[in-house]
């Protein structure tokens, strides 16, 4: 077998979060077809800041590098588009790109072999995938809306987790740090917001808390102790901006909250020392920014080794993104949950031929070849 076209295509996506400026308006993605007649879907992660035009053009000098390659060489071939931005680095950009081109291969294997990918992976440690929902809270502003968005979204949908971020001063800063403080207005205005939301939830519901990185070791401590003191938050996620080790080792060394980390993290070379370290409790590799399902699954059991539970990070990513991180998720012992957003439940769908399903806070993933699942070409927009 060998593949003969790749074909870049977008899809709308309109985001109503309060960080929607940080976030992509389309989704790109893949299509690799082969002399055979199989083809495999893939998702390119536009990012946050990486528009799918320049994403376009990526895909457009690349694509040679598969023309006439067999499909199922899938390690090799990522190296070998890996290895070719070693000059100018091959995190962040580069494992954007090439995860749309790693599910679509293995879309394609399991297509071949007539498995779903989380057979060629070893297997299922479960089914359904739990969930945590996020973007639950789109357009609340006070804590008694957050209290009856929890009411309607959470607990009326049967839900057992969700994650949110209260602190609503900091929105203008999610990708543009500045000095990592927050005013005592904003911060005690993030307590009642959780207050409100626990009283909902009731204390065996699961609150997790999103930093969105953006704050400096002494607020970062304080906040993550006076949550889980007060609250009993489930983790702090990214209490700092990723590039300090060090700094994340004095959060965590000076906090009684569990710390996750890994949303800005790419590839098993930047979790090795966070693992080795000790700075996190749990991790969330992005299945797309971080290189698609093969690096993925190697972050995972990297972490096994360590004990550490691992609940890949999806949101804003399309349909792709969710379905494959829940092939990995479904293979793997070292799993808390998976995050979803319920806001993008409907235009995820509205991309499928098939829908996905989820249930009481649980993603069902049929038995079908492959990710299992089909993009409606005829509602895609083809970049070339």
């Amino acid at each position: 077998m060998k593949i003969t076209s790749i074909k870049p295509y977008a899809a709308q996506f309109i985001s109503t979060s309060r960080s929607s400026h940080s976030h992509p308006k389309k989704w790109v993605f893949i299509k690799i077809e082969t002399d055979e007649g199989i083809y495999g879907w893939g998702e390119i992660g536009t990012g946050s800041s990486v528009s799918e035009n320049l994403m376009n053009t990526a895909v457009k000098e690349v694509s040679e590098l598969f023309i006439g390659e067999n499909p199922m060489d899938i390690e090799r071939l990522w190296h070998k588009l890996f290895r070719k931005f070693s000059y100018m680095g091959s995190r962040g950009f580069t494992t954007s790109l090439i995860a749309g081109f790693d599910i679509a291969l293995w879309d394609i294997k399991g297509k071949f072999s007539n498995m779903p990918i989380y057979d060629l992976l070893g297997g299922r440690f479960r089914d359904p995938v739990r969930l945590y929902c996020n973007s639950w809270f789109d357009g609340c502003d006070t804590p008694e809306e957050y209290a009856k968005a929890a009411e309607n979204n959470l607990i009326k949908k049967g839900y057992s987790a969700c994650k949110l971020d209260p602190f609503l001063e900091m929105a203008p800063y999610h990708t543009m740090y500045q000095d990592g403080f927050i005013s005592q207005e904003g911060e005690e205005e993030g307590y009642d917001i959780v207050a409100a939301v626990r009283d909902v939830v009731g204390p065996k519901f699961e609150i997790l808390i999103d930093a969105h990185g953006h704050y400096n070791v002494p607020n970062a401590i304080r906040l993550a102790n006076n949550l889980y003191d007060r609250y009993k938050i489930g983790w702090f996620e990214e209490p700092l901006p990723p590039e300090s080790i060090k700094g994340l080792k004095q959060v965590k060394e000076n906090t009684d909250a569990p710390i996750c980390v890994g949303e800005r993290l790419y590839t098993r070379y930047d979790f090795l020392p966070v693992l080795e370290e000790g700075l996190a409790d749990y991790i969330m590799p992005d299945t797309v920014w971080t290189g698609g399902i093969s690096e993925t699954i190697k972050i995972a059991n990297m972490a096994e080794t360590f004990n550490i539970p691992t609940s890949p990070h999806v949101i804003p990513g399309g349909p792709i993104e969710l379905i494959s991180a829940a092939h990995v998720v479904s293979s793997i012992p070292n799993f808390y949950r998976l995050e979803h957003s319920l806001s993008l439940i409907p235009v995820h769908n509205s991309y499928l031929k098939e829908p996905y399903k989820i249930k009481n806070g649980e993603l069902y993933l049929n038995d079908k070849p492959g990710l299992g699942f089909e993009l409606n070409e005829q509602k895609l927009e083809k970049l070339f």
